[in-house]
């Protein structure tokens, strides 16, 4: 049976939410009867939704509609269900979800994470914005069927909900995600069943879904989609049979924009990080040598506790940046030489622990040199190029060499605002399946 229900209130969004869902490697079906279905058909699949085409009738036979289709699909196998609501909080917001309460049972809260990052919808401070501006000045207000004239996103649901609704703001989200599970129990306990949440990114959807997994509550997650599609990429194994991937994060480029957007990531997500001390790298093989074997132990140590592992030479930090004269003078020879014995450094690093950790099948690499340095000791014959993730910023697969066809991110040092290194790690995880 599907372990991912999705009750819609149209069908363009149930089908939206299912996109999403087969990008993760799930089997997701839109059934447009709740009697016409072939069991076998449903039996393969990992994710069911159904539309109650309910956005433009009354709240009461709206909840009629979602509570009889929660009711049919529901079962002991589902682990994820999600209400799937419209992205500029059209409809029956309120009825649906009691529906769906009603229909699971008292041991059930709904959170409402109702952003789309990727279309302009985003929640903070409670407010709905689309492409930055409050919703009720959007010409949703206007719209003939379904209008919205109220932009706080806890008043539309207090205004249609029987059940107590408690937000949830971006301040109290920053205290991380056992914080966050703990609010998350509180509010249950306290008497809510509507929890609704800032989010403005896919690391605060992420956030959410960590948060309400640890909490250990039954969850409904309401939403248009984006956040249905975060909690069941982290609880739903794909029926495919696929070993865990991993992604390796390898930085050389010692930009300021590198060191901002090194210190998001951090910030936002969990990384296994080992810090290269690229001195060490120019003081002789033997050094060199042992400073390559140390990263390479501590990355492996916990790789396997970590879905991403980073290493970044220490130069991001200006205390830290080399004065490459004496070595140009030691050594007899240009800048650039000396350079690559750096960036051959972190390639070799590189080739070592894709040798030695084969879950990692993804790669992230910043800086045009190291990039070309990767290239190099992989023995690639080129590079099968996909799409682009960011401008500057490619996705592909290398081709021919020891890894032909590891999944990469190439990425200037000077490019992107201080999230792009989250959004390229996170393209990755959903190309992979993580």
């Amino acid at each position: 049976m599907a372990a991912c229900i999705v009750v819609a209130d149209d069908l363009t969004g149930a089908n939206a939410t299912g996109v999403l869902l087969t990008k993760m490697q799930y089997r997701a079906a839109t059934i447009m009867s709740l009697e016409n279905n072939d069991p076998e058909e449903m039996q393969e699949c990992d994710c069911l939704l159904y539309p109650t085409d309910s956005r433009g009738v009354d709240a009461d036979t709206a909840y009629r509609r979602v509570f009889e289709a929660a009711q049919a699909l529901k079962n002991d196998n589902v682990l994820v269900y999600g209400k799937r609501i419209d992205s500029t909080l059209r409809g029956n917001l309120g009825s649906e979800t009691d529906a769906m309460l009603d229909s699971l049972g008292e041991e059930y809260i709904a959170v409402a994470a109702p952003c789309f990052p990727s279309s302009g919808r985003i929640v903070i401070g409670n407010y709905m914005l689309v492409n930055g501006t409050p919703l009720h000045r959007t010409n949703i207000a206007l719209d003939p069927k379904c209008p919205v004239r109220i932009s706080e996103v806890d008043r539309l649901f207090r205004e249609q909900s029987k059940y107590q609704v408690t937000a949830i703001r971006m301040g109290e989200m920053m205290e991380g995600v056992h914080a966050l599970a703990q609010k998350i129990r509180v509010c249950h306990q306290a008497g809510s069943r509507i929890i609704t949440f800032d989010c403005v990114s896919q690391e605060d959807l992420d956030l959410i879904a960590d948060a309400c997994i640890e909490s250990g509550e039954k969850i409904i997650a309401v939403d248009p989609g984006a956040f249905t599609a975060s909690l069941a990429r982290k609880i739903i194994k794909p029926r495919m049979d696929r070993r865990q991937n991993h992604i390796l994060v390898v930085v050389g480029s010692v930009n300021s924009s590198t060191t901002a957007q090194l210190e998001e990531f951090w910030l936002t997500q969990e990384v296994n990080n080992v810090m290269v001390r690229t001195r060490e790298l120019l003081e002789g093989e033997e050094r060199r040598e042992k400073e390559i074997g140390r990263v390479v132990g501590e990355i492996l140590k916990e790789a396997e506790n970590y879905t991403t592992s980073s290493v970044v030479g220490d130069g991001i930090y200006l205390e830290n940046r080399i004065d490459f004269r004496p070595y140009m003078e030691r050594y007899d020879c240009s800048m650039e030489e000396v350079t690559a014995m750096i960036n051959n450094s972190l390639a070799e690093i590189t080739v070592r622990l894709l040798r030695q950790q084969p879950r990692f099948q993804g790669l992230y690499a910043c800086g045009g040199d190291v990039t070309q340095a990767l290239c190099g000791h992989f023995g690639a014959a080129g590079l099968d190029l996909k799409d682009e993730v960011l401008p500057l910023a490619a996705y592909g697969q290398f081709s021919g060499g020891e890894f032909d066809g590891l999944d990469f991110i190439t990425k200037g040092g000077s490019q992107g605002d201080k999230t792009a290194l989250n959004v390229c790690v996170n393209y990755l995880k959903e190309k992979l399946f993580i």
